[in-house]
């Protein structure tokens, strides 16, 4: 159905932009074999309507024309419908050539070097290097997740989803139904915020914790989309970055680079053994118990209690 729509809008677009004259309704409904199929001439009036109506939404400017006769007739001039030409000056070139090298490593890759040629063809100049003198930098953004793909697909499309989810805390994983609004990448890992249909919440599910294949599931989100999705900051808070007092770790010498940068102390404490002082915020938990047996946590109780829980759960896993 889809295809056969955007078939029809096409033949119609090349009809109105291929005209010297404005054409009639019916002189359109004689040329486009989809319109001659269709049941009624009320059955063609809407079809037509709505036609014309979803090219101008797409920015194809058409002009309705009365003759003498007192006829409507359409025609898209071809000078009112011609984008301008395409000036990039060197910078904007780079910053162009650095977008598209970032996205090497996923399925956009193709999408974005294909990008640059049509910039080519455009009427970029030869002699302007896209990657200029960045040449040195390297930008990627790691795609490594097969959930990667389909959950941007869902949010470009807006379309719910349902995937099995594993938290750092549990065994086994349990069935998530989301309508994803946005995907970022942060520290290294992809993070998709959307609503939680069964808690009635907005959630954010770290992509490598995705078990098996991403579903699509019927139409339509329940819950509005926010104006700007702040992935980042709702990771940062669950991650501990917004932290309102102190824990101390123990950490094994030369191990736990990341925890040592966040350290607002550091002592030797002997034995291959260093003490830390560490932020303290909701999501530590987690976080320390992805450097296991590295790291030991000392104080608070609560916190020390909270990743043994989740080094059991992992160990029953």
């Amino acid at each position: 159905m889809a295809i056969a729509k955007a078939e029809r809008l096409m033949n119609l677009a090349l009809c109105l932009l291929g005209a010297r004259r404005p054409l009639s309704k019916r002189e359109l409904r004689g040329s486009i074999e989809a319109y001659l199929e269709a049941g009624s001439d009320d059955a063609f009036n809407r079809m037509f309507e709505r036609d014309k109506d979803d090219l101008r939404e797409l920015g194809l400017v058409i002009e309705t024309v009365e003759n003498l006769e007192g006829e409507v007739g359409y025609l898209a001039r071809r000078d009112s419908n011609r984008l301008p030409a395409i000036t990039l000056d060197a910078e904007e070139a780079a910053a162009l050539g650095l977008a598209a090298k970032v996205w090497q490593q996923a399925r956009l890759a193709g999408a974005a070097s294909g990008a640059l040629q049509k910039l080519r063809a455009a009427g970029l100049p030869e002699d302007v290097d896209p990657y200029g003198s960045h040449g040195a930098l390297e930008p990627r953004i790691p795609v490594h997740e097969a959930a990667f793909e389909p959950l941007m697909l869902a949010c470009r499309d807006r379309r719910p989803v349902v995937f099995d989810y594993r938290k750092a805390s549990a065994a086994r994983p349990e069935t998530r139904h989301v309508e994803p609004w946005a995907l970022e990448c942060w520290r290294g890992h992809w993070y998709l915020a959307g609503f939680d249909r069964e808690r009635g919440a907005e959630r954010v599910f770290r992509l490598s914790r995705i078990t098996g294949k991403v579903r699509a599931r019927g139409t339509g989100f329940t819950a509005p989309v926010p104006d700007v999705v702040t992935v980042r900051e709702t990771v940062r808070g669950w991650a501990g970055e917004t932290a309102d007092r102190s824990a101390l770790i123990r950490l094994r010498t030369g191990a736990g680079y990341p925890l040592r940068a966040k350290a607002t102390k550091v002592r030797e404490a002997g034995d291959g053994w260093d003490e830390l002082e560490i932020p303290y915020g909701h999501g530590l938990d987690a976080w320390l118990v992805e450097f296991g047996p590295d790291v030991v946590v000392l104080e608070p109780a609560e916190l020390r209690a909270d990743v043994v829980d989740r080094l059991r759960a992992v160990a029953k896993g």
